[in-house]
């Protein structure tokens, strides 16, 4: 919401600074975002004396004009004015200078001739509309004198970021309440003159020409109409559309800027009809029911819904109700008879069909926040009266106004000792009810500690006491509650589980150089195509989003995979190609229709691009599916989780990796998740050329693996030796099965400490379909410094299990050490 201080103080009498009234407001709940001056453009324009004017020597309508700017030196300017003349006081723009509608004031030539500046009109200013010819300053001046200086021009612009429950201050009027109430002494706001011109009204009443009718009056409780003939359509007058513009909106035409203008004043959003386009002069407010299209004031066709709220004529619709006219009765130059409109419509109501036909205007931004039902008729004389005055029309005598479903106005009992603990504070009876009373709550004594509240219609936002406690904390200023603390010390309690977890996660993951990214629930609805998903994976049963935010975010997401590869498809773009990255987040599974989805949390990541970036003491190697690995198997080590494996993948259960790089991660028969590298298809569904691999497990799972109790032993006492069993193995048995296998031994055999795989070796001389795995097995005892003598029986028994088991042979000439 913009705010001119000029034109809020028509309402309300301020002469406070504009950083002190900016301060003030958002105390009082309503934030002011920036605050500008609004004639900043003026800054390089300043008060000038012509001293000497010639004719052009090359151009007939042009003069060349001898400039005092309070500089050392005249400027020589050229101007086509036809009233320029010596003596003169014009204002002068200088080089530097930008005039509204972004025009630029350099030096330059004009026909031959030499301008160090420009002589401006009253309309290049935006000062008024007279472009006839250089704006003729009255007065005497001190050349050089800054113009706003000079015509005590100012004024300051607020952008007010109001929350959604405070629709009564998206008027002027609202915010002169918030700013009266904190006056000292406290005002009140002047209202506009709702009052009708006499000698404008005519002699027939409305009622002979034009009828309204409400079918739905659960949708639309009030409905107001008056109507104007011989309107003469023009451009407004200037101080109409100053005012609009100072807060950024357009002059259409007069009766167009007379809605505007009234909405912005009251917070009443207004509609006028072209009555000769009116079917049967009838409006009938319903449902849209089987009328299925809608052509709007833009020229957009918009699908309509069967229970959205529309303005009709005797014939068809005219209006999408509290959001958008219909281009079947705009107001036109050519328009004689005005009809114009004021109601109170559902705010759920005009929120649905924002949303649903994606209009967003200024009137659905009031109407879905809820608007003033008793206001209607102030509004509406205020606007038909403008109408009349700026238009030169009639009005019809008497007004519209089916009311079928009256408003009631609630009342709240309020304890004043109840408000005073709540708050901490120690006001008195008569000091709430003034509070209150500064923004036009009607309050009445009931007795010494009791307060009957009558809340206005347009503070849709109190409903308790509750809320008239924040009215009275915010309007005497919550800098003067005084802080207090608990008599009783706080108690902590442990953090949940999930949370002590989510942390431990990502203190792991950024310890292994990975960035936590955070991405939306939502993604497009195409994602399952893009990775290849089976018809029947689970992945599939995705919940599609009522009111999506756009196309690509319309469905919420079932999988996390999707996301980091948008994210590493952005980052690429923006020439980042090495990337490391991880996310943890909830997906979604759509149940049966009207029931909330089934969500599951997860932990995923990715890496891809180079493990170091090229150097003089290194080359660009690129990352692979076994530094994943590594990461995953370091991951599980941080949290202290033993006996996982790795699985190859041999069905369709994850269709995004490529066949040959892909692993389940098992805890015995648990499921733990996957990881892999990215199918091509995949990677060329999401525009992506370099490989990326990722991982992806369910949260839950790793928590119910996490040791229930840690245990620790003293460091070794004793050396440890270690011997290599170097085997030729089929291609297609596993590593991780004979690790198995060795790993089942060594918990047999007390000296054995680990096993592992330090070298494997494919190709020639090696068999076709064959490979050489170098397991290393360390040694150690806890009471003595150990010999060959004692591991060399144990070292035969452990090669011969492998060798038997794997149908493994020892290379030539080489024998089991």
């Amino acid at each position: 919401m913009k705010v001119s201080l000029s034109w809020l103080k028509e309402y309300i009498p301020v002469d406070l600074d504009p950083s002190v009234i900016s301060e003030k407001l958002t105390m009082a709940g309503l934030e002011v975002d920036f605050v500008e001056e609004r004639y900043d453009y003026l800054d390089y324009i300043v008060v000038a004396r012509i001293d000497a004017v010639k004719q052009h020597p090359n151009a007939d309508k042009l003069s060349v004009c001898m400039v005092d700017t309070g500089q050392e030196e005249l400027l020589q300017i050229v101007c086509g004015a036809p009233n320029v003349r010596e003596g003169m006081f014009v204002p002068c723009a200088l080089p530097g200078a930008v005039l509204p509608g972004d025009m630029k004031i350099k030096k330059g030539k004009l026909r031959g001739e030499v301008s160090q500046g420009m002589l401006c009109s009253a309309a290049e200013l935006k000062l008024n509309t007279d472009a006839s010819g250089i704006m003729d300053l009255d007065g005497d001046f001190t050349p050089g004198t800054p113009l706003e200086q000079a015509l005590k021009i100012s004024d300051t612009v607020f952008e007010i970021d109001l929350t959604p429950n405070r629709p009564d201050c998206l008027s002027y009027i609202g915010v002169a309440r918030e700013v009266g109430a904190f006056l000292d002494p406290k005002q009140t706001v002047r209202l506009p003159d709702y009052t009708l011109p006499e000698d404008k009204i005519g002699k027939k009443s409305i009622h002979e020409y034009a009828k309204v009718q409400i079918i739905d009056p659960d949708l639309c409780p009030r409905y107001s109409a008056g109507l104007l003939f011989d309107v003469k359509i023009g451009p407004s007058p200037f101080w109409l559309q100053e005012k609009l513009e100072s807060i950024g909106l357009t002059p259409i035409n007069n009766v167009v800027d007379i809605t505007n203008f009234v909405m912005m004043e009251t917070g009443q959003p207004l509609h006028a009809f072209d009555f000769d386009e009116v079917a049967k002069s009838e409006i009938i407010v319903r449902r849209a029911g089987h009328d299925t299209q809608f052509k709007t004031l833009d020229s957009k066709d918009h699908k309509l819904e069967p229970d959205m709220l529309m303005i009709c004529d005797g014939e068809r619709p005219v209006g999408l109700a509290g959001v958008m006219g219909g281009e079947n009765s705009e107001i036109l130059d050519t328009t004689t008879r005005v009809l114009v409109e004021s109601a109170y419509f559902n705010p759920v109501s005009i929120r649905k069909t924002a949303k649903k036909t994606g209009i967003a205007t200024d009137a659905s931004h009031r109407f879905e926040r809820g608007g003033d039902p008793d206001g209607t008729m102030n509004a509406l004389k205020r606007a038909v009266s403008l109408i009349a005055q700026l238009c030169d029309a009639t009005i019809a005598k008497e007004f519209i106004d089916e009311y079928p479903q009256k408003v009631i106005s609630h009342t709240i009992d309020l304890n004043i000792e109840a408000l005073n603990v709540r708050l901490g504070t120690s006001l008195s009876l008569d000091a709430i009810g003034e509070i209150l009373s500064s923004v036009e709550f009607d309050v009445k004594k009931i007795n010494e500690s009791h307060l009957k509240v009558t809340v206005p219609f347009f503070r849709v936002d109190v409903k308790r006491p509750e809320d008239l406690s924040e009215e009275v904390a915010r309007l005497w200023g919550y800098n003067n509650i005084k802080t207090s603390y608990p008599a009783v010390p706080a108690k902590g309690r442990l953090l949940d589980q999930k949370v002590v977890l989510r942390d431990k996660i990502r203190q792991i993951m950024t310890g292994f150089s990975f960035f936590e990214i955070i991405n939306y629930n939502f993604i497009n609805e195409n994602f399952c195509d893009s990775l290849i998903l089976s018809d029947d994976d689970e992945r599939r049963k995705i919940e599609t989003i009522l009111n999506p935010i756009s196309d690509q975010m319309s469905v919420l997401r079932s999988s996390l995979i999707p996301g980091l590869l948008e994210t590493m498809k952005r980052n690429i773009s923006q020439q980042t190609d090495t990337l490391n990255f991880f996310e943890i987040g909830n997906v979604f599974f759509a149940t049966q229709k009207g029931s909330l989805p089934k969500e599951r949390e997860m932990i995923a990541g990715l890496i891809t691009g180079n493990r170091s970036d090229q150097s003089w003491y290194s080359k660009k190697n690129k990352v692979d599916f076994f530094d994943l690995k590594g990461v995953i198997e370091s991951f599980f080590e941080a949290l202290m989780i033993k006996n996982l494996r790795f699985e190859k993948i041999r069905d369709n259960a994850c269709p995004y990796y490529q066949k040959g790089y892909a692993a389940l991660v098992k805890s015995g028969d648990t499921l733990v998740g996957a990881l892999g590298k990215i199918d091509e298809k995949v990677l060329k569904n999401y525009g992506l050329k370099q490989d990326a691999f990722v991982f992806d497990f369910g949260f839950k799972v790793v928590q119910d693996m996490l040791p229930c109790t840690v245990t620790a032993q003293l460091l070794p006492r004793f050396p440890a030796i270690s011997r290599d069993i170097t085997i030729i193995v089929d291609r297609s048995i596993p590593v991780g099965a004979i690790l198995e296998q060795a790993q089942r031994f060594a918990k047999k055999e007390f000296l054995i400490e680990k096993i592992f795989l330090f070298d494997a070796f494919e190709g020639s001389p090696l068999p076709e379909g064959k490979k050489s795995l170098s397991f290393r097995v360390v040694y150690r005892s806890a009471n003595k410094t150990l010999k060959e003598k004692n591991i060399k029986k144990l070292h035969l028994n452990i090669s011969k299990s492998i060798i038997d088991l794997f149908n493994a042979d020892l290379p030539e000439s080489q024998e089991t050490r």
